[in-house]
């Protein structure tokens, strides 16, 4: 069985710690973990992860977070994989620094990563890991604010989250949606 666990975020240096990328570092903490490394293929990095008889293909896209849509669709076609089977990992404004949601289905809740792939795919039927990131910022602050750096105390924090984030992305895999979000959801 296989899944695709799609890591939101944008490419280049000056994004790589921003709040807005918090998809990338769940899926290079979960990569590190298991000693993978990503390779540069098309639409994105690839990472392939064997778990009790299942493959994980870790992909952080590189078409930008507005038009994500096209990598995910990609591949999923080149894996032949169901949408049912894909987990999206993106930031979420509406929950506090830390708060873990998965849910497997819903909208885009203003999120351009998952308007795109919505958009592409023509269902908001495929599971999603929501990773809080607050909303600390003032009227018309939101673009700094997700483009922006966590602060020392959420980034000494981070790593313990991006833990039980792997644990989540693994148990969606082996145990299912439901399963998963029983278990992780009420913490």
């Amino acid at each position: 069985m296989k899944y695709l666990i799609v890591g939101l975020g944008n490419i280049g240096d000056e994004y790589r710690y921003t709040r807005h990328n918090i998809g990338f570092r769940v899926l290079d903490a979960l990569a590190k973990a298991s000693n993978l490394v990503f390779d540069d293929k098309r639409y994105g990095e690839v990472a392939e992860m064997k778990v009790k008889g299942r493959t994980l293909v870790l992909l952080k896209p590189s078409t930008y977070m507005n038009l994500s849509g096209n990598a995910v669709r990609y591949w999923l076609q080149k894996e032949n994989i169901p949408p049912e089977n894909m987990l999206v990992v993106v930031d979420d404004l509406a929950l506090p620094f830390g708060a873990l949601r998965l849910k497997a289905k819903g909208s885009d809740a203003g999120h351009n990563g998952l308007k795109h792939i919505q958009q592409i795919l023509g269902t908001q039927n495929y599971a999603r890991l929501r990773f809080g990131i607050g909303n600390d910022f003032p009227k018309g602050g939101q673009v700094d604010f997700v483009l922006g750096h966590f602060s020392q105390e959420n980034e000494a924090a981070l790593p313990a989250k991006l833990e039980t984030c792997g644990k989540i992305i693994v148990d969606f895999c082996l145990a299912g949606i439901q399963n998963a979000m029983n278990q992780y959801n009420n913490k």
